[in-house]
């Protein structure tokens, strides 16, 4: 089956490539590479091509120069950019919150507390009504543009469950994180220090076989979120089992989850929205980036980050869906990038740029973000002439990831 683009719709959710022999991508009216050697900052060759051998780029230039190739795939006259990189999401839940985002929009405020509602209908699904979900958001987001994916734990709260959300995710992304830090569940809201023993103890053996990150919301904030002390001690733990550390922080209030990220070393420090100077500096001069997740503050009617504010301190940026049941229900990384254009400070190239290289460096991969030769062939490509569509065409799908 084909859409509009001539495009092949129903391999939307295959999660990996599987080229055989070379193939000519040609027609490109504008390629966005990310290499730096290329014009501008994104690298922009027009008139392009590309050659994809092995599911890697082999080649990349003007079209009239383009090197014979096993099979031709011709976009006539489309943009291509490298595939979206979404470094955060929420993918493995059950249930329907649409009530509390309703609440919202009136004016009821987010403290946390509605992650409950998701955990009690995750606990309750079969392996099956999970997976079959989370099959499902991965094609959606292909069907955006989205070809990498970071994906959670966070609504099992369980050893059993929260390993279980894992596996699953494991079947489709390596890029999985441990979040049974996400928030402390209603049965355990008792004896708080118990659950954190519990997440370091026990969850955290079952899990870190599926995980390759352990993440933690570090926010004061909330009631039902972790301390600076509470966090710091499962980071620890998360690191001593040999994952990797990313950081929910600095969401709902100024708090420590910046300047715990940067003392950890972790990858990413997600949300941002309440930042000091301080904290400024600090991501200034360290190799953790800034995520920003603009669909939360859009479906939370919170204030955006100032992003224009980290870039021109030199902070690296990325932007990410967080695609969730209650705060951010969007799988969308050209919404997230209009709304960083739109209401955070961002340049059309800049927000593409953290969206696909900077949130690539959020995950630390080099293969992916970019689509210089080496780089994983992870094209998506626009129903557009050039980049500038994602957020000038907002709300429009004019991106789908391409599978040759």
């Amino acid at each position: 089956m084909t859409d509009h683009l001539g495009l092949d719709t129903d391999s939307a959710s295959a999660p990996s490539h599987s080229t055989s022999g070379s193939v000519l991508v040609t027609g490109i009216a504008e390629l966005v590479t990310n290499d730096p050697s290329l014009e501008g900052p994104l690298g922009i060759v027009r008139d392009a091509a590309l050659v994809v051998e092995d599911d890697r780029v082999a080649w990349v230039g003007r079209a009239a120069d383009a090197p014979a190739a096993d099979r031709t795939f011709d976009l006539v006259g489309r943009c291509v950019v490298p595939g979206f990189v979404d470094s955060h999401s929420h993918l493995v839940f059950a249930g329907d919150r649409s009530a509390e985002f309703a609440a919202r929009m009136t004016g009821e405020p987010y403290d946390g507390g509605g992650i409950a509602v998701s955990v009690e209908a995750t606990r309750a699904a079969s392996d099956d009504e999970l997976r079959g979900l989370l099959t499902h958001r991965v094609a959606e987001m292909r069907s955006q543009g989205s070809t990498t994916i970071e994906i959670k734990s966070g609504y099992g709260l369980n050893v059993d469950d929260e390993a279980r959300a894992l596996r699953l995710a494991r079947e489709l992304t390596t890029e999985t994180t441990f979040l049974g830090a996400h928030v402390v569940p209603p049965e355990a809201r008792g004896d708080r220090s118990a659950y954190v023993d519990l997440v370091v103890g026990d969850m955290l053996t079952a899990c870190a076989p599926h995980a390759r990150w352990i993440d933690v919301f570090c926010e004061p904030n909330s009631p039902y979120a972790f301390t600076e002390d509470e966090s710091r001690r499962v980071l620890r733990a998360g690191l001593d089992a040999g994952l990797e550390a990313r950081v929910h922080g600095n969401q709902l209030g100024p708090g420590p989850g910046v300047r715990l990220a940067v003392e950890l070393g972790a990858a990413s420090v997600d949300h941002c929205t309440y930042l000091s100077d301080d904290d400024i500096d600090a991501l200034a001069g360290s190799e953790t980036v800034a995520t920003l997740l603009p669909g939360v503050e859009f479906s939370t009617r919170s204030p955006y980050p100032d992003a224009r504010r980290l870039l021109d301190a030199d902070v690296k940026v990325a932007l990410a869906s967080d695609c969730n049941p209650g705060t951010c229900y969007s799988s969308s990384i050209p919404l997230a990038i209009a709304l960083a254009v739109r209401e955070m400070g961002m340049t059309p190239a800049e927000a593409l740029q953290a969206a696909t290289l900077g949130s690539a460096r959020s995950l630390r991969r080099d293969d992916v973000g970019h689509l210089a030769p080496g780089a994983r062939a992870d094209l998506t490509v626009l129903d557009a002439p050039s980049y500038l569509h994602i957020p000038y065409r907002v709300g429009v799908p004019i991106a789908r990831a391409l599978d040759l």
